[in-house]
């Protein structure tokens, strides 16, 4: 079988790609097959496969429809902010060799442009966001193209420097708000922030902004995006905080490591010697952090669903983070390679 052309091109930059893409079969919607589902519930709406693609690899509404078309039910639309935010420059997505399983503690990896199944890659953007008069109407064109039994998921964040920081959050929910999105989600996990001060791990600051969004707008369910918690106290701690107020948790978001290239330079540049790591690589920890928050759920008698993101590239991994306690799977860099994903995962039920 000739390998699939990625639907985002790691060769060019991010503005190319929001403007061109999406590429390969998310180019070609004719050629989508329609697989039936019997539908089941996601915080309490009916959706055709608990099934999609988390923040970051569908830019615009171009690459949502794209994805609605070829079955991926639930579309997180790109993180987005109050203010335009440039991306870092080329290059952006390297694919990245770990020698086995890669640790939560900064290991170093080699990084080139040999993309080779089973795929782990960096992605070092630094989430770039266009401002909200261009994103707005975009992601209002994005949540009219869902078909019954789909969803977007509007992700944004707060930017620090911009006031206090959940004020900034309740504001970026507000926009979303505004864009008719059925579903809320706060990136708190941006491994561009720097690995160990990464603002989900600040549960004081987390429980402020969760409060504030909250009183923003609260009629839409909220998701926080998580990154991978070494020790289960500070899962306790977030779960004790805000583990009823929330609707949904997902994790992970990457590991973050150092990307080196063949002569052991920093492979993104000197001035971003960390990258965060998704695909294959990380799958070990989103299935473990999955299993952790499904015990908590269950002994601290909390109800917020559960999304299991993390190296999901064929069906028998779909299943595998259900074992463990998601009640949602999504996909970025195996769907990105295989956009067939979904129809596969559902031709597997």
């Amino acid at each position: 079988m000739k390998p699939l052309i990625p639907f985002y091109n790691p060769t060019i930059s991010y503005e190319d790609n929001y403007a061109q893409g999406p590429f390969g079969l998310f180019a070609q919607l004719d050629k989508a097959e329609k697989v039936d589902t019997k539908p089941s519930k996601f915080l309490n709406l009916d959706v055709n496969l608990p099934f999609g693609m988390p923040a970051g690899p569908l830019l615009n509404a171009n690459y949502i429809k794209a994805a609605f078309a070829y079955g991926f039910d639930l579309c997180v639309y790109k993180t987005v902010r109050t203010k335009l935010q440039k991306c870092h420059p080329l290059p952006n997505v390297l694919s990245v060799h770990p020698k086995g399983r890669l640790s939560s503690n900064l290991d170093t990896v080699l990084a080139d442009t040999n993309y080779d199944q089973p795929l782990s890659i960096t992605n070092s953007f630094g989430v770039p966001s266009f401002s909200p008069d261009v994103w707005q109407p975009d992601m209002e064109n994005a949540v009219k193209s869902a078909s019954k039994g789909q969803y977007v998921i509007g992700s944004f964040q707060g930017t620090k420097g911009n006031g206090e920081i959940e004020k900034d959050y309740a504001l970026a929910a507000k926009l979303v708000r505004e864009t008719n999105a059925p579903i809320l989600e706060a990136n708190l996990s941006c491994p561009n922030e720097g690995a160990s001060k990464l603002l989900c791990f600040d549960v004081d600051k987390v429980e402020r902004i969760v409060k504030e969004i909250k009183t923003a707008v609260p009629d839409r369910p909220l998701i926080l995006k998580l990154a991978y918690f070494p020790d289960d106290e500070r899962i306790i701690s977030l779960l004790s905080r805000v583990g009823s107020i929330v609707d949904g948790l997902s994790a992970i978001n990457t590991l973050s490591a150092k990307p080196v290239d063949a002569s052991g330079h920093p492979a993104l540049g000197e001035k971003r010697p960390e990258g965060g790591i998704c695909g294959e690589a990380i799958r070990w920890a989103g299935l473990d952090m999955v299993s952790r928050l499904a015990k908590y759920r269950q002994k601290m008698d909390l109800k917020f669903t559960i999304i299991g993101v993390g190296g999901v590239s064929n069906s028998e991994h779909y299943h595998q983070f259900l074992k463990c306690g998601a009640d949602a799977v999504m996909s970025a860099t195996g769907a990105m390679w295989n956009p067939l994903l979904a129809i596969e995962i559902k031709k597997s039920l």
